[in-house]
């Protein structure tokens, strides 16, 4: 990603995302956003700023390691965001006061902050990285479990979109909650964790918090295979939070019997900067990354070979696609050779290349960037293969 130009290491664990960076990163976030609203989630922007009087109401700031903490000039304390349950909670506590109220889910996406004590796997372990957090609240735990499983084919389906396969597994809740939590983890030998998973159903745990089954156990599921043993990459989590939250900072509401109840809280993460590794640790040949199409920077990267009249044939291939919607990367380049700009195309991974030549006459030389075979084509047909 380096080589591509799509991040810059600052130190590790930070990095500048350059614009071919960015826009993945935003079109990662708007398929998250796209399917966070499409089971009800609110969106809002958080700060990452937080007093620390929040962290201590809920005993956070003695007891979370990774959270980093700062001092102003007036001797005030603040904690910079590694999570948002400290400012989510309270806003949520203005506008819910029944069950009527309820369910009620809001997320944001913004920067996170952790003191990791090591940061050597790129953005995979950031110390500072962009993180979607969809917060919910429920009457009962009956609503919560409703509620998660909405949440947990969102996710499946986010993941489809961007060309990964992601298992739902069972871990514990860390410092969050003391109850069951879920991760969902890509299997990929960069990860960090260490699972058991079963090829049979989409049974899966990670072996790291729960002790309960070994390699080679049969399947507490299905019953028709054995759990394999596998290095996975957490992409997204699930915690129920339970009452935690909502006792720390009395949010209480009123039940249709006048009785004042504690509702139940969800958190729901997902990395979108951790993803964006992911998708490159997964998707890439010898010649670089081979980006899925609903999250490439650009749809086509389009080359034109010196010759005559080819300069302008190019510009007017880039604004017909361009016309059409289609997002073209136009390496017209003079100060390097053909060869060069082939390397770049496959290193930068996008899913289209089209050559423009003298030697092409009115064709397009079209070769996807998963297959090794280029075709020629015209225009015309070059957009229907595209739609």
């Amino acid at each position: 990603m380096v080589q591509a130009g799509y991040v810059r290491q600052v130190m590790a664990g930070v990095y500048d995302y350059l614009p071919l960076g960015l826009m993945v990163l935003n079109k990662i976030s708007n398929i998250v956003r796209e399917e966070m609203n499409n089971i009800g989630g609110q969106e809002v922007l958080m700060p990452v700023l937080h007093p620390a009087s929040l962290w201590k109401q809920t005993g956070g700031w003695d007891k979370i390691d990774v959270l980093f903490k700062m001092k102003s000039r007036i001797g005030k304390d603040y904690a910079l965001a590694q999570s948002n349950e400290e400012t989510v909670t309270p806003l949520a506590k203005e506008w819910i006061h029944t069950v009527k109220d309820l369910p009620l889910a809001i997320y944001h996406i913004n920067w996170k902050f952790r003191d990791e004590l090591r940061s050597k796997s790129g953005i995979l372990r950031g110390r500072e990285f962009l993180m979607k957090d969809l917060y919910s609240w429920h009457k009962n735990q009956q609503d919560f479990e409703i509620f998660y499983q909405k949440a947990k084919q969102a996710y499946l389906k986010i993941f489809k979109r961007m060309g990964l396969k992601a298992k739902a597994t069972e871990a514990s809740g860390g410092g969050f909650t003391e109850k069951l939590s879920y991760e969902f983890e890509v299997l990929t030998d960069a990860g960090e964790a260490r699972i058991l998973y079963c090829d049979s159903c989409d049974y899966c745990v990670n072996v790291d918090d729960i002790k309960t089954y070994q390699e080679g156990d049969l399947c507490p599921r299905c019953k028709k295979d054995k759990l394999q043993p596998a290095k996975a990459a957490e992409v997204g989590n699930v915690f129920d939070l339970g009452q935690k939250y909502t006792k720390a900072f009395d949010f209480y509401v009123v039940n249709e019997q006048g009785e004042k109840i504690y509702p139940i809280m969800g958190c729901y993460g997902l990395g979108t900067t951790r993803l964006m590794g992911v998708i490159v640790e997964k998707c890439n040949d010898e010649k670089g990354i081979i980006w899925p199409e609903q999250i490439a920077p650009f749809q086509v990267y389009l080359i034109n070979i010196p010759g005559s009249g080819v300069d302008g044939k190019a510009k007017k291939i880039y604004d017909e696609l361009m016309e059409k919607g289609i997002e073209v990367f136009w390496d017209d380049r003079k100060d390097v050779s053909v060869g060069e700009k082939f390397s770049d195309a496959d290193l930068i991974g996008l899913p289209w290349r089209v050559i423009v030549s003298s030697k092409t006459g009115d064709k397009l030389e079209v070769k996807k960037r998963t297959e090794e075979k280029a075709e020629l084509m015209d225009l015309e047909s070059f957009l229907k293969l595209l739609q």
